[in-house]
């Protein structure tokens, strides 16, 4: 991620919430980082965002990895949104191994939050092993979500 790629990447979140229905306050389209996600992830540490570019150049998604609970080696997953020119292509599956290989270098936990009408991220959250929890961690910002999971890197 880099800064040329930030007002792609807040384009592509803001369609994705806005298409369903969940431009909500408490969620990522209300984080005031959004315009400027390479600086927030360069300024934090043990965090990364990685995007997914066509061979035309065009940011095709993302998904950033940052903590959330680092004193009990939790990160969480954040901000995985594919646009809408290329989902249903495995954009968001080649991102996540990325994600996961940086998470295992910095945490043992992988815990993520999401919405159940985001029916195509559930099923990808379930089947890469992702426990679906009953609510979400006390350090979570997005009230407004209503689905959360937890994974263990060490698995």
């Amino acid at each position: 991620m880099t800064a040329t790629n930030d007002a792609e990447m807040a384009k592509i979140l803001r369609t994705d919430l806005e298409d369903l229905h969940l431009n909500l306050p408490g969620t990522a389209y209300f984080d005031p980082f959004v315009d400027h996600l390479s600086k927030w992830y360069d300024k934090t540490a043990d965090a990364k965002y990685f995007v997914a570019v066509s061979d035309d150049h065009r940011v095709m998604g993302g998904c950033g990895v940052g903590p959330i609970a680092p004193e009990d080696g939790i990160a969480e997953l954040q901000k995985l949104y594919v646009s809408p020119d290329y989902r249903r292509q495995g954009v968001a599956k080649a991102l996540i191994p990325e994600c996961f290989e940086f998470a295992k270098q910095h945490y043992a936990y992988l815990y993520l939050e999401t919405f159940h009408q985001m029916t195509a991220a559930n099923n990808l959250y379930r089947s890469l092993g992702f426990d679906q929890l009953t609510k979400p961690l006390p350090q979570s910002e997005h009230g407004a979500c209503d689905t959360w999971y937890l994974y263990d890197l060490a698995e």
